[in-house]
């Protein structure tokens, strides 16, 4: 409780005391009982009552987020030139009034779901994009009084500036904005741009309407039954062709991957083969070089002495006349050259 509904309180008290006094006194009176002395209480508790009211009556308390426009007589257009700010003020009794208006963020909604907006039911902004798309937005305007402007805003809208200020400056600057874009831009690429084009437009007309434009919140874009039954139909499209799309990209890989698995198979076929003809090769080589070495390292003793050695392997001596030849003939140990 503030200090000006302390007076107003009191003098309420007071006036109740003094009808109440009164009535005792006009009672008394017809009874012809004395009255001298509650005619003085009377007279003290009127005088009361009535300085009690005037004081409640020129004290005004605004609250923190308030402001109040004072109705003077004394004015020539009926208004100080300055609105009273948060805290406790006098003004003059009888003569002077205050119209106190908030000036916190206050949220204006306009919704689909029943209940959620300031207007029951479906109060959603019905707008038509540039390809002529039928789109049913639901928006939010946050926004507030301009303390500087406050007086303009009284004389031209007093309290009715939600209904005829943020309403419709709010949806003509959306339906106008709608108008600008292609349906897809709005629920893709340009949805942020859309939002962006809204809240300078709401914000010019809030302004020259002595209100400011705090935010503006594009809470939901939906599309007419039809147009919806068509955006599903081509995402399921959409899906669909990826798919195929997936499934022959995949028959590719898997057809490059046994491609490369028979290439593989014939180059290790084909290096397996080379590799055989260079072993047979080297190995051919290998036994011309070790034939070569073997003539080249014979000699008739060298043949000789083999062919004695092989004539049987159980002979340990033979005993050779002199002058007589071998019983069988010797090889012939002509080295050819």
């Amino acid at each position: 409780m503030n200090i000006a509904s302390a007076f107003q309180g009191i003098a309420t008290i007071a006036w109740i005391g003094f009808l109440a006094l009164l009535a005792l006194t006009i009672l008394r009176a017809s009874r012809r009982q004395p009255t001298k002395g509650f005619r003085a209480f009377v007279i003290v508790l009127f005088v009361a009552a009535l300085l009690l009211t005037g004081i409640g009556m020129g004290t005004v308390f605004l609250q923190a987020d308030q402001y109040g426009v004072v109705i003077s007589a004394f004015q020539q257009n009926g208004y100080r030139a300055q609105p009273l700010g948060p805290g406790l003020h006098w003004i003059t009794p009888f003569l002077e009034s205050v119209q106190p208006y908030s000036s916190a963020k206050q949220t204006y909604t306009m919704s689909s779901t029943p209940a959620e907006g300031q207007v029951t039911g479906d109060d959603s902004i019905e707008a038509r994009t540039k390809d002529g798309q039928q789109v049913y937005i639901d928006a939010s305007v946050i926004y507030a009084i301009d303390p500087a402007h406050l007086i303009n805003l009284h004389i031209t809208w007093q309290d009715r500036y939600q209904d005829n200020v943020v309403r419709p400056v709010a949806r003509a600057a959306i339906r106008d904005a709608v108008s600008q874009y292609g349906v897809e831009e709005i629920v893709s690429t340009k949805r942020s741009q859309l939002e962006q084009t809204i809240t300078d437009t709401i914000k010019e007309g809030l302004t020259a309407n002595n209100l400011t434009l705090v935010d503006f919140l594009l809470r939901n874009i939906r599309f007419s039954d039809e147009y919806a039954k068509a955006v599903e139909q081509k995402q399921i499209a959409e899906q669909q062709a990826q798919q195929a799309a997936y499934v022959v990209e995949q028959r590719k890989q898997e057809a490059e991957q046994a491609r490369q698995v028979a290439q593989g198979q014939a180059d290790a076929a084909v290096i397996a083969a080379k590799g055989a003809a260079d072993a047979r090769l080297l190995q051919a080589q290998a036994e011309a070089q070790a034939n070569k070495l073997l003539t080249d390292s014979l000699t008739p003793e060298l043949l000789q002495y083999q062919y004695i050695i092989r004539l049987s392997p159980n002979v340990q001596v033979i005993f050779i006349p002199t002058g007589d030849q071998f019983i069988l003939p010797l090889p012939n140990v002509t080295i050819p050259k």
